[in-house]
């Protein structure tokens, strides 16, 4: 479990196509081989550590939900270590299990902070709500607006110079995860399985009209 507040911006300094390493520091700490780290929102077990980096395998899921099958070299990436219980909760309860790619729409400026806005699929524009959470490669935000194909935030400063959401550009693909709560609020309020209907056998081909 993670908070959304990321702890480090690490640098990618060998990427293949079910793996990654991430030259890093602070975020070290602590860790070890077979523990957590989300890279960009992502959840990832760590298979390799020294003094100055890390090693994550990506499993095929993860590739196919995530941007990291993107990054090469060099890229920059946000980096957070999970939650310690009894520390400070200071965005919201991100899992890491990266729910779908997004794409940056476009970008400006109001009163210091920048304004980004993207676009999402409809599977997750039905959990986004205006002033809820949403983590974006793994940054906490709160959701400032909505329409029916896109969501905008509102960046401060400090987390635009301090994750790499100040490095995205118009057309760049992130990771997005939306609230857990929302998830299971979906869950509970689903009607049971009334078992097997009418629409049911015509759907899978057992009654011709």
């Amino acid at each position: 479990m993670f908070t959304g507040i990321v702890e480090e911006v690490g640098r990618v300094i060998l990427a293949r196509p079910d793996s990654l390493t991430v030259a890093a520091t602070d975020v070290l700490q602590g860790m070890e081989v077979g523990g957590s780290m989300a890279v960009n929102g992502a959840c990832l077990t760590i298979t390799g550590l020294n003094s100055r980096s890390f090693s994550v395998d990506i499993m095929p899921e993860t590739l196919k939900r995530a941007n990291l099958g993107l990054l090469r070299v060099n890229d920059r990436v946000n980096l957070e270590r999970p939650l310690v219980l009894g520390e400070r909760l200071g965005g919201h309860l991100v899992q890491g299990h990266v729910d779908d790619r997004g794409r940056v729409a476009s970008i400006g400026e109001e009163d210091g902070a920048v304004i980004i806005r993207f676009e999402a699929s409809p599977g997750i524009m039905r959990y986004v709500v205006e002033k809820g959470f949403i983590a974006v490669d793994g940054v906490s935000l709160t959701i400032a607006a909505r329409d029916i194909t896109s969501f905008q935030v509102s960046v401060v400063d400090y987390t635009r110079r301090h994750t790499v959401l100040g490095d995205r550009r118009v057309g760049d693909v992130v990771n997005l995860e939306v609230d857990i709560i929302a998830k299971y609020a979906e869950q509970f309020i689903k009607p049971r399985d009334a078992g097997i209907t009418v629409d049911f056998l015509e759907e899978h081909g057992f009654l011709v009209g």
